[in-house]
């Protein structure tokens, strides 16, 4: 194997010199936005405390898209994707600034209600967590909260039909009663889905859903993304650069709390258009 020689060193140091200057000027680059857009967000900042996380963002996540949110560790993709349903309100110290909308409605405004909120945005986290419930009450839950259902009937109807949606109802069936923690990983993700699912919502984000997940719960996963997103607006961060390859529609490059490049998913991974996301799909950095 052949040694880096002190110069290539040198110019490595130097080219990653270069890119963290860079991100201090960088504007978005490629297609940002949408002609169909179900979510929009403009000139998006984030704080905790007296560090600005966010820096500037504007996008669009256009109807029944699935857009991949890739990037470093810390570079505020998670942060930004738990702006789109208030899940960063829980954090004290968080303020958000800018416009962020589902539609037309600003979902910042003061009068509006977190709760009714995130059942139109719903969200799969990086880890598994079905409540300590059967299987049946982790999905009737939702329902049964925002009165969705009037009878027994309307709510067997909503768990069956949010369970086959999530693929899991031929495996689960037969044993509803049970409790949804006996699940497998891949299960109770999927569990978890169906629970999202269950009170129709317009959007989904998901959080790393698979980076706890063996590489056959993960597949089922990513076909699962495929096919929701014929009904669903689906936002995605993953860490792996191959999933946003094989399921998104655009991916969003973030860095040091700026979003670099946004681009059709094919696009950014043969030819991007930004050098930064360039250096960081072929390794440079990440």
């Amino acid at each position: 194997m052949k040694e880096t020689s002190a110069a290539e060193k040198s110019a490595n140091i130097k080219q990653d010199s270069d890119i963290n200057q860079d991100i201090q000027n960088v504007q978005t680059v490629g297609t940002p936005f949408s002609d169909s857009a179900k979510m929009t967000m403009r000139n998006v900042d984030v704080f905790y405390g007296d560090k600005q996380a966010i820096h500037d963002v504007s996008l669009d996540i256009g109807k029944n898209e699935v857009v991949a949110m890739i990037g470093p560790s810390g570079c505020g993709k998670s942060t930004f994707l738990r702006c789109l349903n208030r899940m960063n309100d829980t954090i004290e110290s968080c303020k958000i600034t800018g416009e962020l909308k589902l539609e037309d409605r600003d979902i910042y405004h003061p009068k509006q209600d977190v709760v009714p909120l995130r059942a139109r945005v719903g969200m799969v986290f990086q880890k598994p967590n079905p409540f300590p419930k059967s299987i049946y009450d982790n999905v009737a839950y939702g329902p049964k909260v925002h009165g969705l259902a009037s009878r027994k009937s309307e709510l067997d109807e909503i768990v069956e039909h949010s369970l086959k949606r999530a693929g899991l109802w031929g495996e689960v069936k037969d044993r509803l009663s049970s409790p949804g923690t006996g699940l497998s990983g891949g299960q109770q993700q999927r569990l978890c889905i169906a629970r999202t699912i269950a009170v129709s919502p317009e959007v989904i984000l998901m959080d790393e859903p698979c980076s706890a997940l063996d590489p056959i719960a993960t597949a089922r996963i990513e076909e699962l993304i495929a096919e929701l997103s014929q009904n669903f607006t689906i936002a995605i961060v993953t860490h792996s650069m191959q999933q946003a390859a094989r399921v998104s529609h655009r991916t969003a490059y973030f860095h040091m709390g700026k979003l670099v490049e946004v681009n059709a998913t094919q696009r950014v991974f043969t030819n991007p258009e930004h050098a930064l996301t360039e250096a960081y799909i072929t390794g440079r950095f990440g």
